[in-house]
C-alpha cells in the first residue's frame, strides 16, 4: 500500500491502536495482581485501625506492608457468624450464605475486640468502613472510614480523626437493648451526649446529608449484628 492517502492513513492509525490497546490490556493485566495485593492490605490495615491496634510508627506514618501483614495473622481471627442458627465458624460460607464476617482480636486465646463492616451511602458515593466493640460487644472501641467520595473539607471530614475519636468509648447496648447513634446537625447540643438512650455525636458542619448517610448505615449495620451482639457479648 503507497506511504501515502488516505487508506494508508486509516490503517496506520488502526495499527497504533491496536497496538496501544494490546499495551494497555497487558499493562492491566500485569498489574492486576499488585493492585489486589494493596487491596488486601488496604483492608487489612483498617480492620487493624478499628479494632485499636498500633499500625502507625512514632511519626504517624503506616506501618510497612509486612508488619501489617505479620499482625493481622498474628492477632485477628477471621469468623462468619449465622444469625438463624446463632453459630460462628472459620470457614467461609457458600455463595449467597446470610453469614455476617466478624474480625475478632484475640489475646490469651479469647476474642477480646469485635469488629464488622459498615457501609452506606453518604451524599455522593458509598462509604465504607470498620466499627470495633470491646470484649463485652456494648462499647466502640474504634470507628474507620477508608472509602468514599464525599467532598473534601465537608462530608469528606468523616475520614478525619476528630470525627471518628468522638464515637470511641461510647456504650451502644444496654443488655439486648441498642442505643441508637445520632449524629447531631453540627454540634450537638449541651448535655445531649448524656442522654441514656441514644448516643449523641458532633455533626460536620454544611455536611448534614453525609450525616444522615452515616447514621443510617451505622445503626442498619449494628441492627443486622445485634443476633452476634446478643449471643457473644459477655456482661452487657
Amino acid at each position: 500500500m503507497p506511504r501515502s492517502g488516505e487508506g494508508y492513513v486509516l490503517a496506520y492509525a488502526g495499527a497504533v491502536c491496536l497496538a496501544a490497546s494490546a499495551l494497555l490490556a497487558g499493562a492491566s493485566a500485569g498489574l492486576r495482581a499488585r493492585q489486589e495485593r494493596m487491596s488486601e492490605l488496604d483492608r487489612r490495615f483498617n480492620v487493624l485501625k478499628a479494632l485499636g491496634a498500633a499500625v502507625t510508627d512514632g511519626r504517624g506514618r503506616r506501618l510497612p506492608a509486612a508488619q501489617v501483614n505479620a499482625l493481622y495473622a498474628h492477632s485477628v481471627r477471621e469468623v462468619w457468624f449465622d444469625p438463624a442458627a446463632g453459630t460462628v465458624t472459620t470457614s467461609a460460607p457458600a455463595a449467597g450464605s446470610p453469614a455476617l464476617p466478624v474480625f475478632q482480636w484475640i489475646e490469651d486465646g479469647r476474642p477480646a475486640r469485635h469488629a464488622f463492616p459498615v457501609s452506606g451511602k453518604g451524599l455522593w458515593s458509598t462509604i465504607y468502613g470498620y466499627l470495633a466493640l470491646d470484649a463485652t460487644l456494648s462499647e466502640i472501641v474504634g470507628l474507620t472510614f477508608y472509602r468514599h467520595g464525599e467532598t473534601p473539607g465537608l462530608g469528606g471530614e468523616i475520614e478525619q480523626p476528630w470525627f471518628q475519636e468522638q464515637f470511641r468509648g461510647r456504650r451502644i447496648r444496654d443488655g439486648d437493648h441498642l442505643r441508637p447513634i445520632v449524629i447531631a446537625k453540627g454540634a450537638a447540643s449541651p448535655g445531649a451526649a448524656d442522654d441514656a438512650s441514644r448516643v449523641v455525636v458532633d455533626g460536620i458542619s454544611g455536611a448534614t446529608l453525609t450525616g444522615r448517610g452515616v447514621m443510617s448505615f451505622l445503626n442498619r449495620s449494628l441492627e443486622a449484628y445485634a443476633p452476634y451482639l446478643r449471643a457473644m457479648g459477655k456482661g452487657g
